[in-house]
This record gives structure tokens, C-alpha cells and sequence, in this order.
């Protein structure tokens, strides 16, 4: 069950290989399982020739990445120009939307509620809706509180769409400064949504026995 350069890969391999490159989605290693006939115990078969797959491709023009813990194949970043025949238009979001996005990847999952007090203002539902409109926030459930509020988390697409693996891979405040990405009207703001974030990654550090 290997592949290399030099070596045919087996049955299985090429299984994988094939349902990754057909589905229309990015898939879970227990999703392929599934499809494949083994069910979700067959997971563990699948992980490792995944893992084998992606270094095959690593290098070439289209990788086989992941991403929320589903894989799919994607063109290589440093040649996606070449497949695109007009300039791709950004979906720009608005200032509110920026921010409400920003607070729900970093605080998820957080109801409207909190986001307004982070925020210091209130949210309006159009925001909200945009951002679901995008695929990038979904409704996780209620908070098990008085009046159950609904509570909003990210999406797979979301991290698809940043180049995220998982949110851990969020970038700090100084990670965001020292980028040039931060525009100083905006640090008020920011320093409310990362500040608790920051702290938390702080202490990680000081508690990480490497």
C-alpha cells in the first residue's frame, strides 16, 4: 500500500486517489472510508495512504491538501494565474462585516450577544446573513442559557478559502502587524476581538514545556 515515482501504486491507492479527484467536495478520511465500503472504522486505513498521496504531489502542479480535516486537490498557488482567464473580482465585505467575521473566528462559537459587546455596537442581521451567504459562518446551535441563543461558528470554506488548516493557524495581533495588515484605524478593534486570544496564546507558550 505505497507509491513512489518508480513503483505502480496498488488497488487501494489508486481508490483513494480517484474518489479524491472526482468528489465534488472536499472530503474526511472517514467520509472516503464510507464511500469506499470499509465505514468509519476504515478511517484508519485511509489516513495513511491520504498521507502518502499528498507527499506524491507536493511539488507538482496540483496538491492534494488539507483543510477543516477534509482533503481535496487544489492548483498549486504559484501557478493558479496561468488558469485564470479573467482577474478574479475580491468579495470585499464591509467594515461591520470585517469585524463580525473576525470575532466569530476567533471567538467561536459566540452568539450575537457577544458579538455586540466585543464589538461595542450592535450587529445588524444583514450582516450576519452576508457572511452565511459567502459560506463562511453557519449556525452551530444555541447556547444553553436563558432565551438559548442561536450561536455562530466558521466553516470548512471558510478555512478553504484563507488557506487554513485549522483555526489554530489564526494569526495573532503582531503576526498581523508585522504583515502590514492591520490599518491603524482598525487597532481599537482588533485589540478587543484578539486581546483574550493573545493572552491565551501567551500563556500556551509559557506553559509549553519545549
Amino acid at each position: 500500500m505505497s507509491i513512489t515515482d518508480n513503483t505502480q501504486p496498488d488497488d487501494f491507492v489508486r481508490a483513494v486517489e480517484a474518489t479524491l479527484f472526482a468528489a465534488e467536495e472536499p472530503m474526511s478520511a472517514e467520509q472516503i472510508a464510507a464511500h469506499l465500503g470499509f465505514g468509519d472504522k476504515g478511517a484508519g486505513q485511509v489516513r495513511p495512504v491520504i498521507e502518502q498521496l499528498a507527499a506524491h504531489y507536493e511539488g507538482r502542479g496540483i496538491l492534494l491538501v488539507e483543510r477543516g480535516r477534509r482533503w481535496h486537490f487544489e492548483t498549486a498557488p504559484d501557478l493558479a494565474h496561468l488558469l485564470r482567464r479573467e482577474k478574479e473580482e475580491l468579495r470585499r465585505l464591509s467594515r461591520a462585516a470585517t469585524e463580525v467575521l473576525a470575532i466569530v473566528a476567533y471567538h467561536e462559537p459566540v452568539s450575537r450577544a457577544e458579538i455586540e459587546a466585543i464589538r461595542g455596537v450592535q450587529t445588524a442581521k444583514g450582516t450576519l446573513d452576508v457572511l452565511m451567504e459567502a459560506g463562511w459562518v453557519r449556525v452551530a446551535g444555541r447556547r444553553e442559557v436563558p432565551g438559548r441563543p442561536v450561536i455562530y461558528a466558521t466553516t470548512p470554506v471558510f478555512l478553504d478559502h484563507f488557506g487554513l488548516g485549522t483555526l489554530k493557524e489564526l494569526p495573532g495581533i503582531d503576526e498581523l502587524r508585522a504583515a502590514g495588515l492591520l490599518d491603524p484605524v482598525d487597532e481599537d478593534m482588533i485589540e478587543a476581538v484578539l486581546g483574550p486570544v493573545n493572552t491565551r496564546k501567551a500563556d500556551e507558550r509559557e506553559s509549553d514545556p519545549d
